[in-house]
């Protein structure tokens, strides 16, 4: 399954570093209506999204939906224990790279807030299906930060919001028992509610 999980990411990542800037300005747009029909995007309190490296689907129109609303935006800051926490991303805020060249709020770590306190999380990825399976980068920190959500009944707070775009979705993406699934994924053609394979 790692061969397999490798092969998937090299593939899609050649596929998405081949989108021209025009292309990924459109796909910003859509997902945005997509993810305006998300009823806890428009009103929930916390939404934790991502910085668009290494072309990842950008969020700034969808940051900029949330700040009318005075909604507040997060963005993920590594921690101990492979772990995220998040610090709100302000317009004054300052920011620096981490260890893989991510930029990150420079703030002060009581200001930093565990998963917990997230309404609605919207990550990147390289790969998913409509049963919520979502294939990252491989670091495993989404996974970490989010296992507590393996035992709850979902969807559950937060809201596990995968953003990538239309032709990254595979039929079924290749899991390990760690992974935890998607309760959405927002592309730039639609919002799809994850339908969890049925366990026996």
């Amino acid at each position: 399954m790692d061969d397999s999980r490798a092969l998937l990411r090299a593939r899609m990542s050649v596929r998405r570093n081949e989108l021209g800037a025009r292309q990924r300005v459109e796909a910003a747009a859509g997902v945005l209506h997509s993810l305006e029909t998300l009823p806890e995007f428009m009103t929930d309190a916390n939404v934790a999204g991502y910085w668009a490296v290494r072309g990842e689907l950008p969020l700034n129109l969808a940051v900029a939906s949330l700040k009318r609303r005075d909604q507040h935006y997060f963005l993920p800051v590594l921690a101990e224990a492979r772990q995220l926490r998040f610090a709100e991303y302000r317009d004054d805020a300052v920011l620096q790279g981490n260890r893989f060249g991510i930029p990150e709020p420079v703030t002060p770590v009581a200001e930093r807030h565990d998963a917990h306190a997230m309404d609605v999380v919207l990550l990147p990825l390289l790969a998913f299906d409509r049963s919520g399976g979502r294939l990252g980068t491989g670091g495993g920190w989404y996974d970490t930060t989010f296992a507590f959500l393996h035992d709850a009944t979902r969807p559950a707070r937060p809201l596990l919001v995968g953003v990538g775009y239309a032709f990254q979705e595979i039929e079924s993406v290749p899991v390990e028992a760690w992974d935890v699934p998607l309760d959405y994924v927002a592309t730039e053609e639609e919002l799809i509610a994850c339908t969890p394979i049925a366990t026996p």
